[in-house]
Parts: C-alpha cells; sequence; structure tokens
C-alpha cells in the first residue's frame, strides 16, 4: 500500500499553543542497526525539530549471524553498553516520548527475543523489531527535505549492516501530502552480512566484480517491474543514498581531514567519484585504509563491502550523481513522535470540547 509523509506537521492548535501536542515534550529516537547504534535527542522547532544531542557508535550486532543465525555474546555485550549510553543521556534531557527499533539482525537472529528481553532488563530500553516496510518509511520520513520539487521520482538507498533497502518514490505527488512511497525491496546484503560471506581478505581482489555484478542482479526485477531505467533516462529520478558507505566515501570526495556532518550532509557525489574512490580504498592495505581520514580503524574492513553495493547500485540505476543524506532512520522516527504527540492533543482537545 502506498504511504505519504510529509515532514513537518502540525495540527492548528499545537502550532499556537507551546505547552501542548509536540510541545510539552522532549524526544528521543534510538536506532539499533546491524553495524550501529545511534540516537538523537530533539526538542521541537518552528521548522521541525533541533537536536540537543546524539549519540553514534558501531557495534557490529550482526557479527557472525550469516553463519551462526545468532547474535553473538560479544555483539549483544556492545549493543547493550551502547544502549545504556543512549539511556544515560536520555534522562540527563528528560525526554519523554522515546521510541527505539531494531532492523535486519533482529529480523534474522533466532534468539532476538531473548536479546530483546535482556536488553529491556539491563538497561530499560524497549526494542522494537520493525518491518522493511516500516523502515523504507521512517527513512523516507527522514529525508523528505533534501527532495528536489522538480524531479517526479527519487530513488533512495539505504546500505545497512545486515541488509540493503532501494525505496522507489514519487516526490511530485501533485497533493499536500507530500511523497508517496511506490515499492521498496530489501536484499539481505549489508557491510556486514557481505563482507563475512565473500571474507575481508578478499573483498579488494577479483570478488569485488563478481559480486558488484551478483548483487546488481537482486535489484533487476525491481527495476523492470517499475520502469526505473525508462525514468532514469528521462531524467526524471533523482537518487539519495543514506548509509555510513556514502558518507564515508563522500567525505573522502570531499577531502575533508576529518568526517564533519555538516559538509557532508546534503552534498553531491558523482558515480564516477564514487567509483575512483572506490579503487584508490581497494589499492591500500588494511592499516592505510584505518589511516585514512573519515574511514579510521572501525569502518576500514568492511568500507569495501559497502563500496561493492554502492557500485551495484550505482550500475544498475545509472542517473549519474546522487544527494547525500546523513539523516534517516531517526529523523524519520522523531517525526512520527511529533506527529502523534499532535494527534493525541488534538483528539484530548476534541473530546474535550
Amino acid at each position: 500500500m502506498a504511504r505519504h509523509f510529509k515532514s513537518r506537521r502540525m495540527t492548528p492548535r499545537s502550532r499556537f499553543m507551546p505547552s501542548t501536542g509536540r510541545w510539552a515534550h522532549t524526544y528521543g529516537a534510538i536506532d539499533l542497526g546491524t553495524h550501529n547504534c545511534r540516537l538523537l535527542v530533539a526538542r521541537p522547532s518552528k521548522n521541525g525539530f533541533r537536536v540537543i544531542d546524539s549519540f553514534s557508535r558501531i557495534v557490529r550486532l550482526g557479527e557472525g549471524i550469516a553463519s551462526t543465525g545468532r547474535l553473538n555474546e560479544a555483539a549483544q555485550r556492545r549493543a547493550i553498553q551502547a544502549l545504556q549510553a543512549c539511556m544515560e543521556k536520555i534522562r540527563f534531557r528528560k525526554a519523554t516520548r522515546i521510541r527505539a527499533i531494531t532492523t535486519e539482525a533482529c529480523r534474522q537472529a533466532i534468539n532476538a527475543d531473548q536479546f530483546i528481553a535482556r536488553v529491556m532488563s539491563e538497561t530499560g530500553v524497549l526494542l522494537e523489531v520493525i518491518g522493511a516496510r516500516e523502515e523504507a518509511h521512517l527513512a523516507i520520513a527522514g529525508c523528505v527535505p533534501l527532495m528536489e520539487e522538480n524531479k517526479k521520482y527519487a530513488l533512495v538507498f539505504d546500505i545497512g549492516g545486515g541488509s540493503t533497502q532501494v525505496i522507489w518514490v514519487r516526490t511530485n505527488t501533485g497533493s499536500k501530502q507530500g511523497p508517496e512511497v511506490i515499492d521498496c525491496i530489501s536484499i539481505p546484503y549489508g557491510v556486514v552480512t557481505l563482507g563475512e560471506q565473500v571474507g575481508l581478505s578478499k573483498l579488494a581482489g577479483p570478488d569485488f566484480e563478481l559480486w558488484v555484478e551478483k548483487v546488481s542482479s537482486l535489484f533487476q526485477d525491481f527495476d523492470q517491474q517499475h520502469g526505473i531505467s525508462s525514468e532514469v533516462v528521462k531524467g526524471s529520478v533523482q537518487m539519495l543514498g543514506t548509509s555510513g558507505t556514502v558518507t564515508t566515501v563522500t567525505g573522502i570526495d570531499l577531502g575533508l581531514p576529518h568526517y564533519i556532518r555538516s559538509k557532508v550532509d546534503g552534498a553531491v557525489l558523482s558515480f564516477k567519484s564514487a567509483e575512483d574512490i572506490a579503487s584508490r580504498l581497494r589499492s591500500m592495505t588494511l592499516q592505510e585504509r584505518e589511516d585514512c581520514p573519515c574511514v579510521g580503524k572501525e569502518r576500514a574492513d568492511l568500507v569495501l563491502a559497502g563500496c561493492i553495493i554502492l557500485e551495484a547500485i550505482c550500475q544498475v540505476w545509472q542517473v549519474g550523481r546522487l544527494c547525500v543524506a546523513d539523516r534517516g532512520i531517526r529523523e524519520g522516527v522523531l517525526i512520527d513522535l511529533m506527529a502523534a504527540a499532535d494527534q493525541e492533543a488534538e483528539e484530548n482537545w476534541s473530546h474535550g470540547s
């Protein structure tokens, strides 16, 4: 079913009553992915929300899951430590509306229920396992501000740790409802799962091109079903990339001495630059990648797996350039939480009157 998204929705009363609706709360959004654990704490503003605190840590929750089907003990401990750090910030900021979601690793793991119970016991975080459609909804809601109004469609992709999602969006709907998700696809390859399947020592070798072809083949049916390539040829498609791979490659392309979100978010990355940087990264040793600004020790071993997926996407849909989004699920969660608070306030007011 198609869904529409508006990035900044306020009910008439909550817009002018600072003690009701969204204005009555501080919000926390936790995204525990297969690779990262991230937090945003925010307060509402006239233009959406203002981030007052954040947190990000690589936890590799999905480590080994491709071979065992289970979340291993070390990965669980890393995730729990990160979630404890998130809760410290949430308590310090006195957030009153919180949502914590988790994605592919917990969708796959046979011991996910035990892990979620353990998280609640040790951190007080109620983790919600969301499906691929809900994940797409949240990613799009967070990326709406970067969508170009003069393009009829947007192709949005998110290279995660355990999976990669591609979302086909109608941006120019001709209505006030905002962008509409037409369809999405989720493939079971992210930087962790692909890196483990290929073998970290083989990522830079001939297997790189072989896996680019294999991953690209997984998108062919989706492309043909919706005639996406035909729209690309017409020039009616904008591409948006939201993932650590894309932001890392863009940081390198911009020549940043270290990662700077304000420089990367909203930047444009050409396919040629992405291909050239992937080639440079492949020629480096692991130590050289660790020393590379914007890569670092925690991403050095898996960045090439991300480059494989990125190159596959660029090969299938030859838009030529993409808009880089250092945003997505957490922002989508915040937007939904604020909209829910507005709706609740409006319903209470209606019943009271």
